[in-house]
């Protein structure tokens, strides 16, 4: 018999973050315009996310720039 928790994990684990991590949390706001214009753009598509593709990558360039 397993001692191990749900799904087979072990109890007590807690996952360890990365000294920096790929996309970090956009505490400061400064990438809203780009994250607003494809939210809006999945909205209006009807969650179509290859319509939107194009603004997908420049809240992704936004992101990345600025970490």
């Amino acid at each position: 018999m397993s001692a191990g928790g749900a799904f087979g994990g072990t109890r007590g684990w807690r996952p360890v973050p990365s000294e920096k991590e790929v996309f970090p949390l956009d505490h400061m706001h400064q990438c809203d315009p780009e994250k607003k214009g494809y939210i809006s753009c999945l909205k209006s598509s009807g969650n179509n996310s290859e319509k939107c593709r194009h603004l997908s990558k420049k809240y992704l360039e936004c992101r990345m720039k600025r970490t």
